[in-house]
């Protein structure tokens, strides 16, 4: 914000009216391009954070963009499936446990009567291992699932 009002009562009600930064007139030329390239890197910054890639094998999932590809085709996910896939590449080929994929996909507590998450396993499956030589999606019984 560029202002001629300088009084803290002024300056808070416009950072709390979602100001980045404020200046006062008058003002030096060199001060205002400092603040602006300021705002730039951390702008910069905020999208390469949003940009991380993911590789196993030929498996390449693209977080900013919740997109998955594997050989270069892209495989077109739900949400959820999306979520579960990035959820297990996240955790670097360990198991990833039934309770733990419940609460960090669903938000629910796990319910033993449910085979919700092996269903979407076979979802996962059908989608990012059918038709390829090696399998990624990986059971490890007693512990959960993993990708490798």
């Amino acid at each position: 914000m560029l202002t001629a009002y300088s009084d803290v009562e002024n300056k808070l009600i416009a950072f709390e009216s979602g100001a980045d930064d404020y200046l006062v007139k008058p003002f030096h030329l060199e001060e205002l391009l400092a603040r602006i390239n300021s705002l730039l890197r951390r702008s910069y910054q905020a999208i390469e954070d949003n940009k991380q890639i993911i590789t196993i094998d030929d498996l390449v999932i693209f977080t900013g963009e919740m997109k998955v590809t594997r050989a270069g085709k892209e495989i077109a996910l739900t949400p959820k499936e999306y979520k579960l896939i990035e959820l297990l590449a996240l955790e670097d080929g360990k198991p990833v446990s039934k309770q733990t994929i419940a609460a960090k996909v669903w938000d629910i507590n796990f319910e033993t009567g449910t085979n919700t998450i092996e269903v979407y396993i076979n979802y996962l499956r059908n989608k990012i291992d059918k038709g390829y030589k090696r399998p990624l999606v990986h059971t490890r019984a007693g512990f959960g699932y993993y990708l490798k």
